[in-house]
């Protein structure tokens, strides 16, 4: 590790990872700072890349010369394109994913980048000369310096996890959170505020039955996302398959609604418009009889199956018990249960559209720690927010330029 660095990111997950790499195409000297080496790139969520909005930006993030469509293209077990029956300016390429492939061409593809150095710790506070950022120092006391900082911290800011009635702290389960950085940008000036998102619970595939699901295979002719020659389309693909919960599984969750940390007020943060928990569904479409499950394999070599559709923060026993009474998940085997997380972000109307903050000059927001990709109905909706949220996300490779 050298004294200092052009660049320092910190965080390894998809924003840091295009951060970094963008930065050493350039020439500059990078080091990536995470928390566990064995996590970069991981998937926090579903095993997918894309979708609708996600897709174009995935595409121009690789026509402006990233990786993360390349990864994608590689790891890839089963490409569809979404909403073929609207117009063109709707179609949304979209992967699942091999999760383990997907960290692993990503970590091997940045040890290979000339430039990039790497150091296991948590970064707990930077440091600030007048109003110009100087470097990081670690939670081990590593003091390194450097000309540019980028913040590219994802959920893991003083991140709360809620099972029920357990909260407990953590960036991701089995996962601890960063404390320091929030405490110090607020006395700097910044303005924080609390998001919240949410993850299902992971079945093992062994115990469902696929023939009272539909099967969902990919497409027949598959793209990619890469326009580079680097990759090929897929040629043999995973099926998922779909399912619906039904006024028994709705029943069973309302039974511990008054567990719920949602409901029960526990959780503070706002949370996506666009990517509701099943709680929250049942509750706000209270009409409906039924909600669409996707069955989704996590790789090519595991049986670990990603419930999309079903996320959730309510106790993990009635978390089976609702899933036992889904359609094909009778005799289901839960390797870990649903949660939700509360983090810290950064209102991104507080950046310029480099990623620059106004406040501090050569530091960087990227990612998650600006928001959330779904918007809630108490999110500023102005123009500039908007505009300054989707440039957080594109503009990994123009902030570094």
């Amino acid at each position: 590790m050298l004294d200092k660095y052009d660049v320092i990111v910190v965080g390894a997950g998809h924003a840091g990872c295009e951060a970094a790499h963008a930065a050493a195409v350039l020439g500059s000297k990078v080091l990536l700072i995470t928390m566990d080496m064995n996590k970069i790139a991981q998937m926090s969520c579903n095993p997918a890349m894309g979708g609708v909005a996600k897709g174009q930006i995935v595409r121009e993030i690789d026509a402006l010369g990233g990786y993360s469509g390349i990864v994608s293209d590689k790891s890839t077990i089963q490409f569809r394109m979404l909403n073929l029956s609207k117009g063109p300016a709707m179609w949304s390429p979209r992967t699942q994913n091999d999760r383990m492939l997907f960290s692993q061409y990503w970590r091997e593809h940045l040890e290979q980048t000339p430039y990039v150095d790497f150091w296991q710790d948590m970064v707990s506070k930077l440091i600030v000369e007048e109003g110009q950022v100087k470097g990081v120092i670690t939670g081990m006391g590593q003091k390194i310096e450097a000309n540019s900082v980028v913040l590219t911290n994802g959920t893991f800011l003083n991140g709360i996890i809620h099972i029920g009635q357990k909260q407990f702290g953590g960036g991701r389960i089995g996962e601890k959170s960063a404390s320091g950085i929030t405490e110090q940008l607020v006395e700097l000036g910044f303005e924080s505020g609390r998001m919240k998102t949410g993850t299902p619970p992971r079945v093992d595939g062994r115990s469902l039955n696929y023939e009272a699901m539909e099967r969902q295979e990919g497409d027949t002719n598959p793209d990619k996302f890469s326009y580079s020659n680097s990759t090929k389309p897929i040629q043999q693909q995973r099926c998922c398959w779909i399912t619906y919960t039904n006024n028994d599984v709705h029943d069973i969750l309302r039974t511990g609604f008054d567990d719920s940390p949602m409901y029960a007020g526990r959780i503070q943060g706002l949370g996506p418009r666009y990517c509701p928990s099943i709680e929250d569904k049942i509750n706000r479409f209270a009409e409906r009889d039924r909600h669409q499950i996707f069955v989704e394999p996590e790789g090519w070599n595991t049986v670990e199956i990603y419930v999309n559709g079903f996320s959730t923060s309510l106790p993990d026993e009635i978390q089976l018990k609702a899933l036992r009474r889904i359609p094909g998940f009778e005799n289901a085997k839960m390797f870990r249960p649903g949660y939700a997380i509360e983090y810290d972000y950064f209102p991104p109307t507080q950046l310029k559209l480099t990623l620059e903050t106004h406040l501090i000059k050569n530091l960087y927001f990227a990612g998650q720690i600006n928001g959330t990709t779904g918007w809630n109905k108490r999110t500023p909706k102005s123009k500039r927010f908007r505009r300054l949220y989707f440039k957080s996300i594109r503009g990994l490779h123009w902030c570094l330029n």
